[in-house]
């Protein structure tokens, strides 16, 4: 979704005024910041119908490699920048990255990151601009989960894929314990619906949930689907999360607790979750709604909201001053959750 990476655009000269193109640019945002929805956003873009037929399955193959195509400089630039060790792997037959930060000592946790995309486009590869920040802001070892995209599975697989992936860090000698998940956008809604699934089936739960702009009602519900649908700089829901959103569930499933975590029963024991999200996106009421869900009923949260950013901004625009606050804060509340004695070391 970016035209070029942010370290391409900090060498640009810096923004000066309040409007750029067609958003609002809030001079009480960071100027990296204000340069990055400059130059990244436009409603021309933002207006363009992206996602084919829901019968049409090539036509979303060439959607989705479309989409990681898009990625390709800014995943040369994440690796020139933070120079991880990556590993393509399977983990009970899915396909995951295993992502370690430069220099990393093994502590014994674990993070599992589900990419977002709607449901129907990128990849564990194509989303390095999320999981090699974390990687290198948290310490952690990342597993990213390269899930089945949707339409060519439904959220009843897909959830089922990363129950495997957690069980399977479980057989390497990981206690749940020691395990944590995040996502972000609808890898935030398919973290968040997972380990809902996980509970009910009476399975052990991560000891953390993190999730940066969940999509976690995928039906247009919520007040910011309405008063921010104007202000939102990346897409619209008519245009590409209605049909994504319909590839993911059938309509009759779209307020399953699964699929839409907002609508889960937070009475009974969930993880602590940090929901991370900006003043800009038309998810903000996503945030507030499934925070609420979990505070008022008992469960531990948190909900960090960021003025004037927009959807993902931790990963879109992963070096802005914001986005390394965010991140800080997300291996704070790791840190605590997973109980990380930064000294040890433990040998596998």
């Amino acid at each position: 979704m970016m035209k070029r990476s942010l370290i391409a655009l900090c060498l640009a000269v810096a923004c000066s005024g309040a409007i750029a193109k067609d958003f609002y640019v809030p001079s009480t945002i960071s100027h990296k910041g204000q340069m990055f929805l400059n130059e990244n956003f436009s409603l021309d873009a933002k207006n363009k119908v992206l996602t084919p037929a829901l019968s049409d399955i090539e036509g979303w193959k060439h959607y989705q490699h479309k989409a990681d195509d898009s990625m390709v400089e800014t995943n040369k630039a994440i690796m020139a920048l933070y120079k991880p060790i990556i590993v393509k792997a399977a983990m009970a037959g899915i396909p995951v990255l295993d992502i370690k930060p430069q220099n990393w000592k093994d502590n014994g946790k674990v993070l599992v990151y589900t990419h977002g995309g709607a449901y129907t486009a990128y990849s564990a590869e194509s989303t390095l601009s999320s999981s090699v920040p974390v990687a290198n802001d948290t310490r952690l070892r990342v597993i990213s989960v390269d899930y089945t995209l949707a339409p060519h599975a439904k959220f009843d697989v897909i959830t089922d894929q990363v129950i495997a992936v957690l069980e399977g860090l479980t057989k390497q000698g990981y206690k749940m314990s020691d395990i944590a998940i995040y996502g972000d956008s609808a890898g935030g809604g398919l973290a968040a619906g997972t380990v809902l699934k996980m509970r009910d089936k009476g399975l052990p739960l991560p000891a953390a949930v993190v999730l940066w702009s969940p999509w976690s009602d995928i039906t247009e519900t919520g007040d910011t689907y309405q008063t921010l649908k104007d202000a939102e700089p990346l897409y619209r829901y008519d245009l590409l999360l209605k049909p994504s959103a319909d590839a993911y569930a059938d309509v009759k499933d779209q307020k399953h607790p699964y699929v839409s975590p907002v609508y889960g029963d937070y009475t009974k024991p969930y993880p602590p979750t940090l929901i991370q999200a900006g003043t800009k996106e038309l998810f903000l009421s996503n945030a507030v709604r499934l925070y609420q869900a979990i505070d008022s009923n008992g469960g531990e949260a948190k909900l960090d909201v960021y003025e004037g950013m927009w959807h993902v901004f931790q990963a879109f625009a992963f070096d802005i001053p914001e986005a390394k606050l965010a991140r800080k804060k997300m291996a704070a509340f790791l840190n605590e959750k997973l109980v990380i004695n930064d000294k040890a070391e433990v040998k596998r």
